[in-house]
């Protein structure tokens, strides 16, 4: 496994080789996010109190996640994708005691059958196999994909489609192996 203190752009680039099937991408818009809600979910609970603060190991997790996030050198994609990760951790605590367990597990295995249906689209396994930063690099990703088409960060678009290539749809009748 690759050092995970890479640069941002290295990492996008690494992370789009194995995502340039269209349909592939258009899953992980689903199933990434899905994927981070159900994991912040399961680390909602146990909830405890230290300094005055509630916390629990989802806010501990993330502060974590977030710090590697803007260390990456692209300070405004990650900002973006922190204000993500903020969203759905709060939306994840908001969900009652009673049901969180069910939340949590049925987001995150949801997302990762979607993430799996996209990768048949692709026809290759998903980038974490390879290397667990890949996990990571997601949120990034699929933030970058969708703050592009919206017309933001042209230029790291531009150098991700550059030396990842340009994105397709694999012919599933005649699929070419890779």
């Amino acid at each position: 496994m690759a050092s995970p203190f890479r640069p941002a752009l290295q990492l996008l680039c690494q992370y789009a080789e194995f995502h340039r099937d269209r349909r592939n991408i258009a899953t992980h818009f689903v199933g990434v996010p899905m994927i981070m809600f159900g994991s912040l979910v399961l680390l909602s609970r146990p909830a405890f109190e230290l300094g005055g603060l509630a916390l629990s190991p989802a806010w501990l997790v993330l502060a974590l996640v977030i710090a590697w996030t803007l260390s990456r050198g692209a300070l405004a994609l990650g900002v973006a994708t922190s204000a993500l990760w903020l969203v759905l951790a709060a939306l994840a605590h908001a969900v009652p005691g009673g049901a969180w367990w069910a939340w949590g597990l049925g987001a995150f295995v949801l997302g990762w059958v979607i993430q799996f249906v996209g990768h048949y689209y692709e026809g290759r396994k998903p980038a974490f196999v390879d290397d667990l930063v890949g996990l990571f690099v997601a949120p990034m990703f699929v933030l970058l994909e969708l703050l592009a088409l919206a017309g933001f960060f042209k230029g790291l678009m531009a150098e991700v489609e550059r030396q990842a290539g340009p994105t397709l749809l694999r012919d599933l009748a005649h699929p070419a192996t890779r």
